[in-house]
């Protein structure tokens, strides 16, 4: 099969892989096969683990899948299918715009399907760009993109080392940040006028209490049936139309 018809997010083989990494790249994980440790493999591994890439065994199997027929030769690298965006380039969207920041925050969001569909709402909703952290959370991978229907290819996404700082430096530029939990005020009682940042929290655990302490208001939408949460998607994308409608 020719190299084309590899997915955009994978890098595959010896060389490649490593060039990837020295490049500075953004890499999502490290894939390496099972029981693989011969050659350049160990120094590939040293590198990606000092620049804080994690590093995963699979079954080889999975590699010969992702690399559709390339020569991986027991390792892949997983890589952001859109390199990411900064603080600055999101406010500068809402500057070129003529509009005060609408930003979403997402704190610790693992599933990229989530992910993808809360990036498609954030660009049907105006939000000029998305913020997650580093670390513990879903990238820009392929299932992302593909989720995303096209509006990755439209919505800055800033990745920060902090969510806690990263909020801080919104704070300073006079941005609200509302916090959706189930336990804040209803949504429909809120008034987001102005400059607004929505953090929407991981899907078990909700958001974590240092960022629930940089909250300016907690939201929440109220539950009418047997169940006490909607998935974070869902959450985000009513809470975000609610915020647009006061825009």
């Amino acid at each position: 099969m020719e190299q084309e018809n590899i997915r955009n997010d994978i890098v595959a083989g010896r060389n490649p892989v490593m060039e990837a990494i020295r490049s500075g790249r953004a890499i999502e994980s490290l894939l390496v096969a099972k029981g693989e440790k011969s050659g350049s493999v160990v120094a590939i591994i040293a590198k990606a683990k000092k620049q804080n890439i994690p590093v995963k065994e699979v079954d080889p199997k999975k590699l010969d899948f992702l690399a559709k027929g390339i020569s991986h030769q027991g390792i892949a690298a997983q890589c952001a299918v859109k390199e990411y965006s900064t603080l600055e380039d999101i406010f500068k969207n809402a500057e070129d715009r003529g509009e005060a920041p609408f930003i979403i925050i997402l704190d610790k969001i693992e599933d990229p399907h989530n992910l993808g569909a809360i990036i498609r709402s954030a660009e049907c909703a105006g939000a000029h760009g998305v913020i997650i952290p580093e670390r513990r959370s879903a990238g820009l991978s392929y299932t992302v993109e593909k989720t995303s229907a096209g509006a990755l290819e439209y919505v800055p996404v800033a990745r920060v080392k902090n969510i806690t700082a990263a909020i801080q430096k919104l704070k300073s530029k006079g941005v609200w940040i509302y916090g959706a939990d189930m336990d804040g005020q209803n949504y429909k009682e809120v008034n987001f006028d102005g400059a607004a940042a929505l953090v929407i929290g991981n899907e078990g655990k909700g958001i974590s209490p240092l960022v629930a302490k940089e909250c300016d208001v907690i939201v929440s939408l109220p539950m009418r049936g047997k169940i006490n949460s909607l998935n974070a998607s869902v959450a985000a994308g009513i809470l975000m139309y609610e915020i647009a409608n006061g825009r």
